[in-house]
């Protein structure tokens, strides 16, 4: 099945009131967890790719490996790129296949922000693919994207619908209490679904929303983490309940990343806890293949998105 864009995807997720999970992927352990839960679970697909994980492993072996996937497993993917910071790497990832691309242009002023995601949409919309562009600014750390939470800010409602229309982009993420990395709350977990509704009710009927640093950070994992030799003391995500809440709005997109690091640390700790002679990579990839695997499913659940496959084409 060949790559598709996320246009299709985001018009059954708001009418079936839904997310698509996007999760981001770094070496082919994690492509083929990923794609054997999305597999068993018959659900759409978004690949994502940081700037981070084209310069470790390198924008040709990631695409080669999710080809193979799509000659392995029949299922519709898009690909993604993940936080692009400039105009060259949004245009180097559309040059280089990709079917989607976000421009994160939340560090500028609203009206730079808006001259930058309209001059990748015009490319991008030429080669047809799909924008997606942030408004607000999450706190946290992910990959080189780094916000002080003195720094993070809020997307502003009012600003929302005029960016829409006037950059042109596809989807847009919004700020509402998610943030990046492992550590996103400090007290008790709130997201500001207050401003979601009222982002809603300004944009136009349909529009597709995003949440970045979205990940539960399960406390099963973080203690797997710390028991065999981890050092994550109290980390905490977004509660599984509220991206379930969030995922029957408008918002047709959530990003995880962190949660699949930890599953996959978890396991690799735990071989080398209980089996300190392993030295065959297979020995312990495998294991953590399966533990991501098992995340993408336990996420498909909560996002509502399993079983909805065919309705992404």
């Amino acid at each position: 099945m060949p790559l598709i864009t996320t246009t299709k995807m985001f018009e059954s997720a708001h009418k079936g009131n839904y997310a698509v999970g996007a999760f981001n992927v770094n070496n082919m352990e994690i492509i083929q967890g990923i794609f054997e839960a999305i597999k068993a679970s018959n659900a759409p697909l978004i690949i994502q790719v940081s700037a981070g994980a084209r310069k470790y492993a390198k924008h040709e072996y990631l695409m080669h490996l999710i080809q193979a996937s799509l000659e392995v497993y029949d299922v519709p993917v898009a690909v993604h790129l993940d936080h692009g910071e400039d105009f060259e790497i949004c245009k180097s990832c559309i040059d280089g296949g990709f079917t989607s691309v976000m421009i994160d242009g939340s560090k500028y002023s609203f009206e730079e922000n808006i001259k930058l995601t309209k001059r990748v949409v015009d490319y991008a919309h030429d080669k047809g693919v799909v924008v997606e562009a942030e408004l607000g600014k999450l706190a946290g750390i992910e990959d080189n994207i780094k916000v002080a939470d003195k720094d993070a800010a809020f997307t502003d409602p009012d600003q929302a619908a005029e960016f829409i229309e006037r950059s042109g982009c596809d989807s847009l993420a919004i700020a509402i209490g998610t943030s990046h990395g492992a550590y996103k709350f400090k007290g008790t977990p709130q997201l500001r679904f207050d401003i979601l509704e009222k982002i809603e009710k300004l944009i136009p009927a349909g529009y597709p929303l995003v949440l970045h640093g979205a990940s539960s950070v399960p406390q099963d994992l973080v203690e797997a983490c710390n028991k065999y030799g981890g050092k994550i003391p109290g980390a905490q995500g977004v509660p599984e309940t509220m991206i379930a809440q969030a995922s029957k709005t408008g918002v047709c997109k959530v990003n995880i990343d962190t949660d699949l690091r930890l599953a996959l640390t978890a396991a690799i700790r735990k071989v080398f806890v209980e089996d300190p002679g392993a030295f065959d990579p297979r020995k312990y990839l495998a294991p953590a293949r399966e533990a991501v695997r098992q995340v993408v499913e336990r996420k498909i659940k909560f996002l509502g998105c399993g079983g909805k496959g065919h309705e992404a084409l």
